[in-house]
C-alpha cells in the first residue's frame, strides 16, 4: 500500500481550490502551533510535505519554518515512515543484482565525521572483494557539521562516483558489488534542501530519513546507524510500518554504521516476521576478539588514505583493524561466514592477500569504463 498521495503537485481534486503553498501551510500549522497545541502529521501528510518541500512547491519561508518546527516537536515514526515514502517516490532506484548474499546497504550521515575517521568505505571494499555486495550513498560537505563526507573519500580513491549517471552506478554494481548514489548528481531534489540546513544552523528531520533511506531495490540488510536511542526505537518502529524485513541499527561512531573498538558495540539484529518485528539485541566485545582499543581520530583526508594505502598493501594499523572488525561482524551479519571470527579472519587475509587492492582497481575500471 502506497501512502504517497497520487497527484501531490496540482490542485487537480482539491475542493477546497488551495494553492499548494496554502496546503503546506496547513500541514505547518498542524506540526508548529505549540507544545500544547501541536499534532503529529499522518503518513499520507507527511510523505504530501515532504514531497512539497522536495519539489519547492513550499515557499522557503515555509521549508525553513517546517524544518525547525519539526525539529523541535520529534518526528513521529509514522511521520518518518511517509517521509520516507517520498524519498522513494522522488529518488533514484538501484534495481536488484544477482547476488549470492543481501546487499549491505550503510545509511551513514551525510554530513560526515568531524572526530573519528570514516571506515565504511575500507569495510566495504572488504565486503565486496569477500563477494557481498554493498551500497552506500551520500554527498558532499553539508552544513552544520560540514565534516568529512564518504563521497570525498570514494574521490580519493579514484573512484569517481560523480561522474556516473544512476544507470551507469547500476551498471558498476552489477558487475563489482558496489554502488554509490552521489546526492547532487543523482538525487537534485534533496540536495536542493542543502543551503536550508545553513540557513536554519541546525539538522532537519531529513538528516534521519538520510540515515534510514535506501536507494537499493531489492533484498538487503539495511544498516542504519544513530547516537541516541529514541532514534533506534523510531527506526524499528518506522521499518516495521514500512514492512523492512531485515535491517540492523547501529549505535555507531558518530552516528554511523561504524561499531566501535573502544566500548561494546550495541547493535539490533532486527527481522520482519508476519508483520511483527523479531530484535536480537547483541553486544559485541571488541576485547573478546582481540580488537580492543582507541577508535582512529579524524585526520586530513590525505594522511586517512595513506592509513587506508597501507592497508591494500597489507600493512596492519588502526584504521585497517576497525575495518576488519567492522566488516568481519557485516559478513557474519550477511550470511558470508558462518561466525563472527570467520569474519574477522577473512577481512583480514583480503587485505593481506591484495584482494581488497584488486578489487579497488577493478571497481576503479568499470567506473571509467560506464563513465
Amino acid at each position: 500500500m502506497s501512502y504517497l498521495p497520487d497527484a501531490p503537485l496540482t490542485n487537480q481534486n482539491n475542493p477546497s481550490n488551495q494553492s499548494l503553498s496554502d496546503q503546506f501551510r496547513d500541514l505547518l500549522k498542524k506540526i508548529g502551533s505549540g507544545i500544547h497545541t501541536a499534532k503529529s502529521l499522518s503518513r499520507e501528510e507527511a510523505a504530501t510535505a515532504t514531497v512539497l518541500m522536495l519539489t519547492e512547491a513550499a515557499t522557503p519561508a515555509q521549508i525553513g519554518a517546517f524544518m525547525i518546527a519539526h525539529r523541535i516537536k520529534r518526528p513521529t515514526p509514522t511521520e518518518l515512515a511517509g517521509m520516507l515514502d517520498t524519498y522513494d517516490a522522488l529518488g533514484p532506484h538501484l534495481s536488484e543484482i544477482d547476488a549470492p548474499y543481501p546487499v549491505t546497504v550503510f545509511c551513514n550521515p551525510y554530513d560526515g565525521r568531524s572526530r573519528t575517521a570514516p571506515i565504511t568505505p575500507l569495510t566495504a571494499l572488504i565486503m565486496v572483494a569477500a563477494g557481498a555486495p554493498v551500497v552506500m550513498a551520500g554527498g558532499d560537505r553539508m552544513p552544520t557539521k560540514m565534516g568529512l563526507p564518504t563521497a570525498e573519500i570514494w574521490q580519493g580513491l579514484g573512484l569517481n562516483w560523480p561522474a556516473l549517471t544512476i544507470d551507469q552506478v547500476q551498471t558498476v554494481l552489477a558487475q563489482t558489488g558496489l554502488g554509490f548514489v552521489y546526492q547532487p548528481v543523482h538525487f537534485p531534489q534533496a540536495q536542493a534542501m542543502v543551503p536550508y540546513r545553513e540557513q536554519i544552523g541546525k539538522r532537519p528531520t531529513l538528516a534521519t530519513v538520510e540515515i534510514m533511506w535506501s536507494p537499493y531495490i531489492g533484498q538487503s540488510n539495511l544498516v542504519s546507524g544513530y547516537v541516541h536511542p529514541p532514534t533506534e526505537a523510531r527506526t524499528q518502529d518506522a521499518f516495521t510500518q514500512r514492512g523492512t524485513s531485515f535491517f540492523t541499527t547501529v549505535k555507531g561512531l558518530e552516528g554511523s554504521c561504524d561499531i566501535a573498538r573502544d566500548r561494546t558495540g550495541i547493535i539490533g539484529l532486527n527481522h520482519l516476521q508476519a508483520g511483527t518485528l523479531e530484535t536480537e539485541r547483541l553486544l559485541l566485545h571488541p576485547r573478546d576478539y582481540g580488537f580492543h582499543g582507541s577508535d582512529p581520530e579524524i585526520t586530513p583526508l590525505a594522511e586517512l588514505l595513506a592509513y587506508y594505502q597501507a592497508a591494500f598493501t597489507g600493512q596492519p594499523n588502526e584504521v585497517s583493524r576497525s575495518a576488519v572488525w567492522n566488516s568481519g561482524f557485516y559478513l557474519w551479519r550477511v550470511g558470508r561466514v558462518d561466525s563472527l571470527a570467520a569474519g574477522f579472519e577473512l577481512s583480514e587475509s583480503l587485505l593481506t592477500n591484495n584482494a581488497v587492492k584488486d578489487k579497488l582497481y577493478e571497481i576503479r575500471a568499470a567506473i571509467d569504463e560506464a563513465a
